[in-house]
């Protein structure tokens, strides 16, 4: 890993419609594109990016999508092939920085903004369309290297080779990895989610759902 964690690149892009599933068209921002010199940084997103499916991508626990270069790096060793650097639709690629081990409600320092760790990513079948494999998702989700949604605490500006600085760490110790290992795959430890107030709404509701249904 790099000895300071750094944004080795801020990419953006807008919608734009794509051959989706057989026989459909697809409206998608998942082709992030790296751009130069600063980006703002706004309450939900950043300049000049915007999300094709507001429902399920965006918002504010949606601001900013982080993929580690570590992470890029061992998909490929797993895949035998090269794999593209913006195949995961990051806003943001890190460096030196573990995103499995980072904690739901860290703070982060980039640039001028300030960001907080809000929940793990749950792919969908875009990863599939943009890999070229339909098989990602599925692989993706066994992985347990989800990325890292930010909410925005201070708007900014962020550029590549900006240094990322952990400003503080909460207790309860729910890291990504746990979150998405949960979610995916060890289900009965559900209640262990409400440790965390910061994580993103969709997750106690889950949580509150898979109760009832227990009665």
């Amino acid at each position: 890993m790099a000895e300071t964690p750094v944004v080795r690149t801020v990419a953006v892009d807008r919608p734009v419609e794509i051959d989706g599933p057989p026989g459909r068209r697809t409206l998608t921002a998942y082709g992030k594109r790296p751009v130069t010199g600063p980006v703002a940084v706004l309450d939900e997103h950043l300049d000049g990016d915007r999300q094709a499916d507001p429902d399920n991508h965006g918002g504010p626990h949606k601001a900013v999508y982080c993929y580690a270069e570590e992470d890029i790096a061992w998909w490929r060793e797993e895949l035998g092939r090269d794999v593209g650097t913006q195949v995961f639709g990051q806003n943001l690629t890190t460096a030196g920085l573990d995103l499995r081990a980072a904690v739901v409600g860290e703070h982060w320092r980039i640039g001028s903004a300030e960001f907080e760790v809000a929940q793990p990513r749950i792919p969908c079948f875009k990863l599939g369309l943009y890999s070229g494999d339909p098989t990602m998702p599925r692989r993706f989700v066994a992985a347990v290297r989800p990325g890292a949604y930010l909410r925005v605490v201070t708007r900014g500006h962020v550029s590549a080779g900006d240094g990322i600085e952990v400003l503080d760490r909460p207790a309860h110790g729910l890291s990504l990895a746990e979150v998405a290992t949960i979610y995916h795959h060890e289900r009965e430890r559900a209640e262990r989610l409400l440790d965390a107030s910061e994580l993103a709404p969709m997750y106690p509701r889950w949580v509150h759902e898979r109760r009832v249904k227990a009665g």
